[in-house]
């Protein structure tokens, strides 16, 4: 499979399957995203996967706020992304750019996870909205520590994927 059609197959799942998924690949997911480019190889990440039937439904229900995101209980793991504390390097770096990678750095590394998914047939969901209280609470986390992502993992219920509706290319692109 070329890139571009594994890009065309990523998409955000909200159906998932009861079939479980195995280690082998959320550990492939991790190595992928392990692999992802940072901003002076800062990698300020780190990834929780959650997979234990007991703990499972507790982080689960820590993305469900206010009815959003209930289609996360079918998902058989759970990614959750937390921010690092930054090397002296980047925050060096930071200081004199007046600029932040971490976030850029964070969501390289969620695509690494998302697409090593996609080219194994699972589905994914990332997570912006949840109450990082209850993940720490759930994960046994320290207060400070900054939840940045969460990301649903399923095996998809239906293969077929739905259209994208996205820009035409000539709206959000120039070339010189």
């Amino acid at each position: 499979m070329n890139f571009l059609d594994l890009a065309i197959k990523r998409e955000s799942c909200r159906r998932y399957s009861p079939k479980p998924v195995e280690r082998e690949k959320l550990e492939a997911m991790v190595e992928a995203a392990r692999l992802a480019p940072s901003a002076v190889n800062s990698q300020p990440w780190f990834v929780h996967v959650v997979t234990d039937p007991v703990l499972l439904p507790k982080v689960v229900a820590a993305t469900q706020i206010g009815g959003a995101n209930l289609f996360v209980k079918q998902a058989k793991a759970l990614l959750i992304v937390t921010e690092e504390g930054e090397s002296l390097l980047s925050k060096a770096v930071n200081r004199h750019k007046e600029r932040d990678f971490t976030s850029v750095d964070i969501g390289i590394f969620a695509a690494h996870l998302v697409l090593c998914a996609a080219s194994m047939d699972l589905g994914t969901c990332i997570l912006g909205w949840f109450s990082e209280k209850k993940i720490q609470a759930a994960l046994g986390l320290d207060k400070s520590t900054k939840v940045r992502l969460a990301i649903a993992v399923g095996y998809p219920k239906s293969p077929d994927l739905r259209r994208k509706v996205r820009k035409p290319a000539e709206k959000m692109s120039r070339f010189y």
